[in-house]
C-alpha cells in the first residue's frame, strides 16, 4: 500500500508548538512529508521552541537540537526538505500527488497570497496546486483580530475549497495545561487530514461526559 504524503509548510507566524507537535504527531502515521519553511520561520521558530536549523543544511537531523532529533521526529527517508524558492520542487507541480498540506502556523501575508493566486515562493505554489488539483488545504491562522481584508481573504479561500482552521482551542475537554490546548488544535489538524488520533478528548454528548473538570486556578497560575 503506498504511503500517503502531505505539504506541511511553516510560515512566521506565532504558534510553532502547534507545528512541532503536528510534526511529532505525524511522525508515528505511515506517511511521507514535504516540508516547506519561510525565512522568517525559522527566526520565530528558534524564538518560541529553541529550536535552530541551519538553512543551508536541510536534513532531518537539523530539525531538533540533538543527534537524536531524526529518530525523534521522522525515520530516515520519509521527510523531505525543500527551499522556500525552490519552484523546481515536486510539489510545485499538481502532476505529483499528494493527499494534502497544511500551512501551520500561517501568516495573514501567505493567507492573502494563496486567496490572490499569487506564487511568490514554493509554499504559495503548493497551495495554488492543492486548490486547482482539489485537494485538501489547511490553512492554520492565529492572527487576532481580524480585519475585514483578511476576512475576505479566508472567504475566498474558503470558497475555493480551502480549509481555514483558526488556532483557536477549546476547553470542553478539559484542559488544564499549554500541552492540551497544542493537542487540541493539532488534533483538528489530524481529523482534516485523516490522520487517527487520540490527542484530546471528545465531546459525547453532556450524558456521556469523557472530561473531567479542570483546575483553572492552577492553570491560571501557571500561566501566569
Amino acid at each position: 500500500m503506498c504511503k500517503r504524503k502531505f505539504v506541511v509548510a511553516l510560515t512566521g507566524a506565532s504558534g510553532m508548538a502547534y507545528a512541532v507537535r503536528l510534526l511529532e504527531v505525524m511522525s508515528t502515521c505511515e506517511c511521507e512529508i514535504h516540508l516547506v519553511i519561510s525565512d522568517t520561520a525559522y527566526e520565530v521558530l528558534e524564538t518560541e521552541t529553541g529550536i535552530s536549523i541551519p538553512r543551508q543544511e536541510f536534513t532531518p537531523c537539523a530539525l531538533g537540537l540533538s543527534a537524536s532529533c531524526e529518530s525523534k521526529f521522522f525515520p530516515s527517508g520519509r521527510i523531505h526538505f525543500h527551499r522556500c524558492d525552490d519552484f523546481t520542487a515536486a510539489i510545485a507541480s499538481g502532476s505529483y500527488r499528494t493527499d494534502g498540506m497544511v500551512v501551520c502556523p500561517c501568516t495573514m501575508g501567505t493567507l492573502g497570497a494563496i486567496a490572490s493566486g499569487l506564487s511568490m515562493n514554493l509554499i504559495h505554489r503548493a497551495a495554488e496546486v492543492h486548490l486547482k488539483e482539489h485537494r485538501k488545504l489547511i490553512l492554520v491562522p492565529r492572527e487576532t483580530p481580524y480585519s475585514l481584508i483578511q476576512l475576505e481573504n479566508m472567504t475566498r479561500i474558503a470558497r475555493a475549497g480551502g480549509i481555514i482552521l483558526p488556532a483557536s482551542p477549546a476547553f470542553y475537554q478539559g484542559v488544564s495545561d499549554l500541552n492540551g490546548i497544542v493537542n487540541f488544535i493539532v488534533s483538528r489538524i489530524c481529523d482534516q487530514l485523516g490522520i487517527e488520533n487520540s490527542l484530546s478528548p471528545r465531546w459525547r454528548g453532556p450524558e456521556e461526559p469523557e472530561i473531567e473538570t479542570p483546575d483553572y486556578e492552577k492553570f491560571i497560575e501557571m500561566a501566569g
